[in-house]
Parts: structure tokens; C-alpha cells; sequence
């Protein structure tokens, strides 16, 4: 359960971290409101998995999930550069966090 919660949380890093872009600097309010929950929940989560999940592991997976939802969100909806590289490093980040699960 804790590793579900875990995935939903990362899912809900990307979900306020493009809420935060979309807010421009807090000036508009439906996406501000979208960061502050999404900010919430997330955190949320990530405390409720770390009760089961050692810290390393549990914040690694997080942030890793974070970083490349959101960078598959500029590439594909942002029009963020989809470079051999940049895919190659996102694909890197998945084998280190797929490692760290597998290894914890």
C-alpha cells in the first residue's frame, strides 16, 4: 500500500510543479489553488509512505517520478526539446530509481 501511495504522490509532484508554471508567479488563481493541493496531497503521501519506506528509497522514488512526469509533460505538451540526449538522461533516472526499489 505504502508503494502506491508513494507512485500517487510523484504522480502529484508533476501535477504541482506544472501548476506551479501555469500559475505565473501566483497571479492566477485556479492554478495556484491546483498547486496548493496538489502540494499537499503530494507531500501528504510522501509522509505516509516514508512510515513503511526507508527515507532514501521513499524520497528517491518520489522525486524521481516528479522530475520525469514533468518532463514528459514539457516535451510533450510544453514543446520542450525531446532530444536522443534528454531521453537518454530521463531513461537513466528511471533505471536508478527502478535499482533502488529492487535493491531496497
Amino acid at each position: 500500500m505504502a508503494w502506491v501511495v508513494l507512485v500517487v504522490a510523484g504522480l502529484l509532484e508533476t501535477v504541482w510543479a506544472v501548476a506551479l508554471e501555469a500559475s505565473k508567479g501566483f497571479s492566477r488563481l485556479v492554478p495556484s489553488a491546483v498547486f496548493a493541493v496538489a502540494l499537499v496531497l503530494s507531500m501528504g503521501g510522501l509522509a505516509y509512505a516514508m512510515k513503511s519506506i526507508p527515507l532514501g528509497t521513499g524520497y528517491a522514488v518520489w522525486v524521481g517520478i516528479g522530475a520525469i512526469g514533468t518532463a514528459v509533460y514539457g516535451m510533450a505538451a510544453m514543446g520542450d526539446a525531446a532530444t536522443v540526449a534528454r531521453i537518454g538522461c530521463l531513461l537513466l533516472i528511471v533505471s536508478g530509481v527502478v535499482g533502488l526499489k529492487v535493491l531496497h
